[in-house]
């Protein structure tokens, strides 16, 4: 692994421990892991792989990316005072997190002490063509993760401030059916 290996790494661990602690929903929230993750993409994802089973690894890992980014993002409390909106992980939220992005730095240090002949075999056991469908799966999984979970925060901020908004005992109201058509 080389220097920017790790530090993009552990800055994708690290995004988590920021969120431990309960502060403001903002822009800033959103750019930092979308930007880390930008920055991943663009200097490991050169291509992916079709042929053989490569899409059935990425499409495997990237839904685990899916599951473990809207479980992530559930397990974030989402609370609003005043005029902003806060946010904190929670622990579970933080497992999920480091699970989900130390996967891809465990299997590269893995890969890099004496795991690669026991890689081999399986890609060649399961038809997984190239070393770049592993390099995509993985780069895959961790946008997923990271979308998933923003976007299941996003939605879920936006249910709290229109929830908060209503006078207390209120529900919001629900549309009835439309049973005569």
């Amino acid at each position: 692994m080389t220097t920017t290996d790790w530090i993009t790494d552990i800055a994708l661990v690290l995004v988590v421990f920021r969120q431990l602690r309960e502060s403001r929903l903002d822009l800033k929230s959103y750019l930092l892991p979308l930007g880390i993750v930008a920055f991943v993409a663009s200097h490991y994802l050169h291509t992916v792989p079709t042929a053989g089973n490569d899409l059935v690894l990425i499409g495997a890992l990237v839904a685990a990316g899916a599951v473990l980014g809207v479980a992530g993002g559930l397990y974030t409390r989402i609370r609003r005072t005043g005029d902003h909106l806060l946010i904190k992980a929670g622990a579970v939220s933080a497992v999920l997190w480091v699970l989900g992005m130390g996967a891809r730095m465990g299997f590269q240090l893995w890969t890099d002490h004496g795991g690669a002949d026991d890689v081999a075999r399986f890609s060649v056991t399961h038809d997984i063509t190239t070393g770049q469908a592993w390099v995509a799966a993985f780069v895959l999984m961790a946008l997923t993760e990271v979308l998933t979970r923003l976007a299941t925060i996003f939605v879920r901020s936006r249910l709290v401030a229109a929830g908060e908004q209503l006078p207390a005992g209120a529900r919001p109201a629900v549309p009835a059916l439309d049973r005569t058509a």
